[in-house]
């Protein structure tokens, strides 16, 4: 049994069954049963047959360590969280939060020197948003934020070199 969040707004519960091949969904058995053809065209990209409907289901963006997908079905961006039952017992039993990383600060990932400083001591930062742009081998690399929080020291200066491993920014 699976948990799917489409779109952070509808839930459903999910079950196929392998040795009947049924998908049920919601507690209700699809009429039809899980008759489909899935045929891969290449990496990311399916055909899919179902019911004598044609659909194309691209893989736009997977995160396994959250078990998060994005997915275009004949170009429709669904954006897909699922939870196993295993998800569902640490929810139940409180410990859902002990699975987040909680990260203390942002280090050097290889020798370079600071090219820009993206945040500013004291911010509220998203994961994702880019904190420092570090210049190492002719080129320049964007390090983005793991996690949510608030950015408690900036460790270097603009224009000065860094080793690796050396602490950039602490949250």
């Amino acid at each position: 049994m699976y948990s799917i969040l489409v779109n952070d707004s509808n839930e459903y519960k999910v079950d196929l069954s392998k040795s009947t091949n049924n998908l049920t969904i919601d507690g209700k058995l699809n009429d039809t049963g899980f008759h489909s053809e899935i045929i891969k065209i290449r990496d990311g990209i399916y055909h899919l047959l179902k019911d004598h409907k044609t659909y194309t289901l691209e893989i736009v963006k997977h995160v396994p360590e959250e078990k998060k997908i994005t997915v275009k079905i004949n170009n429709t961006s669904y954006s897909l969280s699922i939870k196993d039952k295993y998800d569902e017992l640490l929810h139940n039993l409180g410990l859902d939060s002990l699975a987040v990383k909680k990260v203390n600060d942002i280090k050097a990932p290889m020798p370079g020197m600071v090219f820009n400083i993206l945040v500013k001591e004291g911010q509220e930062i998203k994961k994702g948003d880019p904190l420092i742009v570090l210049e190492a081998m002719k080129m320049e690399n964007v390090l983005k934020s793991p996690t949510d929080g608030t950015v408690k020291k900036i460790a270097v200066i603009k224009g000065v070199a860094v080793e690796k491993n050396q602490v950039l920014i602490q949250f």
